[in-house]
């Protein structure tokens, strides 16, 4: 079990609390190309700060505080033009660092606007996503991780708005023994008790291990009657510090994103990609991604148990909106979650001393042309149904997590 103070010091994450700190090292995306080619300017919470992203007149992003600081009208709801943002209320504009630069009922030669500044964050697009940088300057390389840049895979982005702390998200990536009861036994009895077919055959853990590398932590797993030689022992998943899984087959691979929103809420991206037919480029457009919205309960409230996802989600959110882990008890299969516990803990300290966190890249040469997380796909012939949606091929168990 966990302390009150360490639980704390784990799951806070506003400016100024130790994790907040720590994730405030990393670029974090906060919206999809798709979602700011439909409304050119977005409400975005992370990290305990309300922002506005948008997209100016000329096409450059910007993100700034949501709260105008004449009157406090949302600047979500703002007006883009050339050079920057204008607030609906009363038309103060800010350009994308934050100076404001028109107060139109202002004398014309007021100076009162040259001392009207807001918080501003810089922002680029990667893979179809709009990634933010809240921490100090000078800001890292945005990570070029293989799937956000690949040209060989065609992507699919899901967006679920969870009401609970990242922290309980991110330890369910670190506990693979899970996917022996939540994903089969669970599954299966879900199936059954709706009379139909129990879609997995449970197998059993022999062992697991977990090894800390550049850029986080592999988990490898090794089933009962399985060679030390299967992929599931010597190449396992990589969770990608501070928040992302990396899970899938080659030909199916997918990046799991925990973005805290704030204390209690999580925007959670599932970013899925099919390599394409024998390797040739992917035709399609950052801009042409599909997006869904990835719900997590039924109409009715009820939590939904019948896919993956929704299995992860319903025991991520049940833990609460804040997991209370100074009752838990851990057990020997846990030593992932400790292990990730203790890195951030070590990673907290490392900011406190004015040093980078683990995978925070600033060489430009272990960032060009990616950092190579995955086995690149066999060729492969596509074959009828292969283009349904990617993540039904991930919903009935069939994906190791």
């Amino acid at each position: 079990m966990l302390s009150k103070q360490v639980n704390e010091r784990l799951t806070q994450v506003s400016a100024g609390t130790p994790m907040g700190e720590l994730l405030r090292r990393y670029w974090h995306p906060v919206a999809t190309v798709p979602e700011l080619d439909a409304e050119p300017v977005l409400a975005v919470t992370i990290l305990g700060e309300n922002l506005a992203l948008f997209r100016s007149d000329s096409g450059t992003l910007g993100l700034v505080a949501q709260r105008c600081p004449h009157r406090g009208a949302s600047l979500a709801y703002g007006i883009p033009e050339e050079d920057g943002l204008r607030c609906a209320y009363h038309g103060w504009k800010f350009a994308r660092g934050g100076q404001c630069l028109e107060q139109p009922a202002e004398p014309a030669d007021s100076t009162f606007k040259d001392r009207i500044r807001i918080p501003a964050y810089p922002v680029q697009e990667m893979g179809g996503l709009i990634w933010a940088y809240l921490g100090p300057d000078p800001a890292p390389l945005l990570p070029r991780y293989d799937l956000f840049v690949r040209n060989d895979v065609e992507r699919e982005i899901g967006i679920t708005r969870l009401p609970c702390n990242w922290l309980q998200i991110m330890e369910n990536s670190l506990d693979p023994v899970h996917l022996e009861y939540l994903h089969s036994v669970y599954m299966n009895y879900v199936f059954k008790r709706a009379g139909k077919p129990e879609p997995t055959t449970t197998k059993h853990h022999e062992r697991i291990a977990f090894d800390v590398f550049e850029y986080g932590i592999t988990k490898r797993r090794l089933w009962v009657g399985d060679s030390e030689d299967s992929d599931e022992w010597q190449v396992g998943h990589p969770i990608l510090f501070p928040n992302i899984l990396s899970v899938g087959e080659p030909r199916f691979p997918q990046f799991q994103i925990r973005v805290p929103m704030d204390d209690t809420h999580t925007y959670h991206v599932w970013y899925r990609c099919k390599s394409t037919s024998d390797g040739v480029a992917a035709r399609q457009s950052p801009h042409d991604i599909p997006v869904l919205d990835y719900a997590y309960k039924e109409q009715n409230g009820r939590l939904i148990v019948e896919t993956v996802s929704g299995q992860d989600m319903m025991v991520w959110v049940t833990q609460g909106p804040i997991s209370d882990r100074t009752t838990e008890r851990l057990g020997t299969t846990d030593q992932g979650i400790i292990l990730y516990r203790n890195l951030l803990l070590d990673q907290i300290t490392r900011v406190e001393r004015g040093e980078d966190p683990l995978a925070v890249i600033r060489d430009e040469a272990k960032n060009t042309p990616m950092v190579q997380i995955h086995r690149e796909a066999e060729p492969f012939r596509v074959a009828a149904g292969d283009n349904d949606a990617f993540a039904a091929r991930h919903e009935r168990g069939t994906a190791p997590v």
